[in-house]
Protein backbone atom coordinates (compact mmCIF):
# COMPACT_ATOMS: atom_id res chain seq x y z
CA UNK A 1 0.00 0.00 0.00
CA UNK A 2 1.51 3.35 -1.14
CA UNK A 3 0.38 5.23 1.99
CA UNK A 4 1.21 8.76 0.04
CA UNK A 5 -2.08 11.02 0.76
CA UNK A 6 -3.94 7.94 2.54
CA UNK A 7 -5.79 8.91 6.17
CA UNK A 8 -4.06 6.92 8.54
CA UNK A 9 -5.64 6.78 12.14
CA UNK A 10 -3.01 5.58 15.12
CA UNK A 11 -4.49 4.69 18.09
CA UNK A 12 -2.00 4.39 21.18
CA UNK A 13 -2.55 2.42 24.18
CA UNK A 14 -1.45 2.49 27.32
CA UNK A 15 1.74 0.35 27.98
CA UNK A 16 5.32 0.88 27.47
CA UNK A 17 5.53 0.42 24.27
CA UNK A 18 4.00 4.13 23.56
CA UNK A 19 6.44 5.77 22.84
CA UNK A 20 7.57 3.92 20.08
CA UNK A 21 4.19 5.05 18.72
CA UNK A 22 5.22 8.56 18.63
CA UNK A 23 8.36 7.46 16.21
CA UNK A 24 6.01 5.04 14.20
CA UNK A 25 3.56 9.09 13.22
CA UNK A 26 7.07 10.56 12.48
CA UNK A 27 7.46 7.78 10.16
CA UNK A 28 4.12 7.69 8.64
CA UNK A 29 4.30 11.51 7.88
CA UNK A 30 7.47 10.71 6.42
CA UNK A 31 5.50 8.81 3.89
CA UNK A 32 3.55 11.41 2.38
CA UNK A 33 0.43 9.94 5.15
CA UNK A 34 -2.07 12.58 6.49
CA UNK A 35 -2.31 10.99 10.35
CA UNK A 36 -4.54 11.46 13.21
CA UNK A 37 -4.01 9.91 16.60
CA UNK A 38 -6.18 8.42 19.02
CA UNK A 39 -5.13 8.23 22.99
CA UNK A 40 -6.36 5.84 25.85
CA UNK A 41 -6.33 7.47 28.89
CA UNK A 42 -3.97 5.38 30.10
CA UNK A 43 -1.65 5.76 27.14
CA UNK A 44 -1.39 9.60 27.92
CA UNK A 45 0.50 8.43 31.49
CA UNK A 46 3.40 6.73 28.59
CA UNK A 47 3.25 9.83 26.32
CA UNK A 48 1.61 13.39 26.03
CA UNK A 49 -1.09 13.96 23.39
CA UNK A 50 0.94 17.48 22.78
CA UNK A 51 3.97 15.14 21.51
CA UNK A 52 1.96 13.27 19.40
CA UNK A 53 -0.09 16.30 18.35
CA UNK A 54 3.21 18.14 16.89
CA UNK A 55 4.14 14.79 15.53
CA UNK A 56 0.97 14.59 13.30
CA UNK A 57 0.48 17.96 12.89
CA UNK A 58 -3.49 17.30 13.94
CA UNK A 59 -5.19 17.79 17.14
CA UNK A 60 -5.30 14.25 19.10
CA UNK A 61 -8.77 12.59 20.46
CA UNK A 62 -8.13 11.54 23.69
CA UNK A 63 -12.01 11.45 24.94
CA UNK A 64 -15.17 10.13 23.69
CA UNK A 65 -17.32 13.25 24.39
CA UNK A 66 -14.88 15.54 23.98
CA UNK A 67 -16.95 18.67 21.86
CA UNK A 68 -14.69 18.75 18.86
CA UNK A 69 -15.15 22.50 17.01
CA UNK A 70 -16.93 21.20 14.10
CA UNK A 71 -19.66 19.14 16.11
CA UNK A 72 -18.68 16.08 14.94
CA UNK A 73 -19.33 12.78 16.11
CA UNK A 74 -15.44 11.99 16.44
CA UNK A 75 -15.57 8.29 16.66
CA UNK A 76 -17.77 8.06 13.56
CA UNK A 77 -15.89 10.49 11.63
CA UNK A 78 -12.74 9.67 11.98
CA UNK A 79 -13.45 6.17 11.39
CA UNK A 80 -15.25 7.08 8.22
CA UNK A 81 -12.27 9.31 7.60
CA UNK A 82 -9.16 6.62 7.80
CA UNK A 83 -7.87 5.03 4.97
CA UNK A 84 -5.86 2.43 7.34
CA UNK A 85 -5.82 1.99 11.10
CA UNK A 86 -3.23 1.03 13.58
CA UNK A 87 -3.85 0.64 17.21
CA UNK A 88 0.11 0.61 18.23
CA UNK A 89 0.53 -0.37 21.23
CA UNK A 90 -2.18 -2.73 21.25
CA UNK A 91 -2.72 -4.00 25.02
CA UNK A 92 -4.35 -7.31 26.33
CA UNK A 93 -7.34 -4.73 27.49
CA UNK A 94 -8.17 -3.21 23.65
CA UNK A 95 -7.39 -6.60 22.11
CA UNK A 96 -10.07 -8.19 24.63
CA UNK A 97 -12.14 -4.98 24.06
CA UNK A 98 -11.99 -5.32 20.16
CA UNK A 99 -12.80 -8.96 20.26
CA UNK A 100 -15.67 -8.38 22.81
CA UNK A 101 -17.60 -6.04 20.79
CA UNK A 102 -16.66 -3.45 23.67
CA UNK A 103 -16.97 0.76 22.98
CA UNK A 104 -16.59 2.45 26.01
CA UNK A 105 -13.91 5.00 25.02
CA UNK A 106 -12.87 6.97 22.10
CA UNK A 107 -10.37 4.14 20.55
CA UNK A 108 -12.74 1.51 20.72
CA UNK A 109 -15.49 3.27 19.70
CA UNK A 110 -13.65 3.86 16.35
CA UNK A 111 -12.81 0.16 16.34
CA UNK A 112 -16.52 -0.77 16.10
CA UNK A 113 -16.98 2.13 13.39
CA UNK A 114 -14.15 1.61 11.34
CA UNK A 115 -14.74 0.13 8.03
CA UNK A 116 -11.04 0.29 6.74
CA UNK A 117 -8.31 -2.59 7.10
CA UNK A 118 -7.34 -2.36 10.77
CA UNK A 119 -3.88 -3.63 12.36
CA UNK A 120 -2.39 -4.41 15.82
CA UNK A 121 0.53 -4.18 17.11
CA UNK A 122 0.71 -6.09 20.17
CA UNK A 123 2.96 -5.01 23.61
CA UNK A 124 2.39 -6.64 26.45
CA UNK A 125 4.60 -8.79 28.93
CA UNK A 126 5.02 -12.73 27.90
CA UNK A 127 2.92 -14.31 30.76
CA UNK A 128 0.08 -12.18 29.09
CA UNK A 129 0.58 -12.49 25.46
CA UNK A 130 0.37 -16.23 26.05
CA UNK A 131 -2.68 -16.01 28.38
CA UNK A 132 -5.34 -18.45 26.54
CA UNK A 133 -7.98 -15.55 26.88
CA UNK A 134 -5.55 -13.50 24.71
CA UNK A 135 -4.56 -16.04 22.06
CA UNK A 136 -8.45 -16.54 22.07
CA UNK A 137 -8.87 -13.00 21.31
CA UNK A 138 -6.12 -12.90 18.86
CA UNK A 139 -7.34 -15.66 16.93
CA UNK A 140 -10.97 -13.71 17.33
CA UNK A 141 -10.15 -10.13 15.68
CA UNK A 142 -8.23 -12.45 12.83
CA UNK A 143 -11.44 -14.20 12.10
CA UNK A 144 -13.26 -10.60 12.24
CA UNK A 145 -10.38 -9.93 9.39
CA UNK A 146 -8.04 -7.51 11.33
CA UNK A 147 -4.49 -7.77 10.51
CA UNK A 148 -1.73 -8.56 13.83
CA UNK A 149 1.84 -7.47 13.47
CA UNK A 150 2.99 -10.28 15.76
CA UNK A 151 5.13 -9.32 18.74
CA UNK A 152 8.81 -9.88 19.42
CA UNK A 153 11.05 -11.48 21.37
CA UNK A 154 13.22 -9.79 23.73
CA UNK A 155 13.65 -7.46 26.84
CA UNK A 156 10.19 -6.23 28.92
CA UNK A 157 9.53 -3.46 30.89
CA UNK A 158 9.73 -6.49 34.04
CA UNK A 159 13.51 -6.98 32.96
CA UNK A 160 12.10 -10.05 31.65
CA UNK A 161 13.11 -11.67 28.23
CA UNK A 162 10.55 -13.47 26.63
CA UNK A 163 7.35 -12.82 23.30
CA UNK A 164 5.40 -9.77 23.83
CA UNK A 165 8.03 -6.90 22.76
CA UNK A 166 5.95 -4.39 20.14
CA UNK A 167 7.96 -4.50 16.82
CA UNK A 168 10.03 -1.61 15.92
CA UNK A 169 8.14 1.07 14.55
CA UNK A 170 9.79 0.66 11.36
CA UNK A 171 8.83 -3.42 11.18
CA UNK A 172 5.41 -1.81 11.63
CA UNK A 173 5.70 0.99 8.59
CA UNK A 174 6.84 -1.82 6.87
CA UNK A 175 4.15 -4.41 7.15
CA UNK A 176 1.17 -1.80 6.50
CA UNK A 177 3.24 -0.81 3.12
CA UNK A 178 2.87 -4.54 1.84
CA UNK A 179 -0.76 -5.06 3.10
Amino acid sequence: MNLASKHILVGITGGIAAYKSAILVRLLKKANAEVRVVMTQAAQKFVAPLTLAALSENPVGVDLFDQPPQHEIRHIAWADWADLAIIAPATANIIGKAAGGIADDLLSGMILALQCPLVFAPAMHHQMWSHPAVQRNVALLKQYGYHIVEPGTGDLASGDVGVGRMREPEDILAFVTNL
